[in-house]
């Protein structure tokens, strides 16, 4: 299989896993991604960004994030102080705060620059004030700033996308309350 329908295919596979693992996701969530595609390259981060691997991942993610009516935040990297590109109405929605600037390639990203090209009308998040409801990380871009608590991980079975390791998480409400407390049943999936 050539190497970017390879890509494509793990980063399908990894996000069906983590939509099981996250059913308590809902239309109007954040779902954040932090991608290195020089780690999916097998190089190491922010050496050799690939635009290719970049475009098989969001051919994989977007339309499925879409279709469940979420939010796609994409982290850039941390010459960009790890700020994210979000489409206006998920800004407006959370009360997030703006930025100016344009992620290119190496600062920002690949994965960032195709967020650009593919949202409709992209702006630059400072971060997410901890609202991200799920999240994907590949590469170890260090996503975990942008959810919100309790943040639990999803152990899938594809653990790499390319050659780069795949994290992933949703997150729950808190407990809370002392002895006397008593709580509803809270899913617990198998991934």
């Amino acid at each position: 299989m050539e190497a970017y329908a390879m890509i494509h295919e793990q980063a399908k596979a990894a996000l069906a896993e983590l939509f099981a693992a996250a059913d308590t996701l809902r239309p109007g969530n954040i779902f954040v991604i932090g991608c290195s595609t020089s780690e999916v390259m097998g190089r190491m981060i922010g050496t050799g960004s690939s635009e290719e691997a970049a475009k098989a991942i969001m051919d994989a993610v977007l339309p499925e994030v879409k279709k469940r009516g979420l939010f796609l935040a994409v982290q850039c990297c941390e010459h960009l102080n790890r700020c994210l590109v979000v489409e206006r109405e998920c800004l407006e929605k959370y009360g997030l705060q703006q930025v100016w600037v344009r992620p290119q390639l190496h600062a920002g990203g690949a994965f960032a620059m195709q967020a650009l090209v593919r949202f409709e009308d992209y702006v630059m998040a400072e971060d997410l004030k901890g609202r991200a409801s799920a999240g994907m990380d590949i590469g170890g871009t260090f996503i975990g700033m942008h959810m919100h608590p309790v943040v639990v991980p999803v152990h899938a079975k594809t653990r790499k996308i390319g050659a780069a390791n795949v994290t992933m998480a949703r997150t729950r409400p808190k407990y809370v309350g002392g002895p006397r407390a008593a709580y509803d049943e809270m899913p617990h999936p198998k991934a």
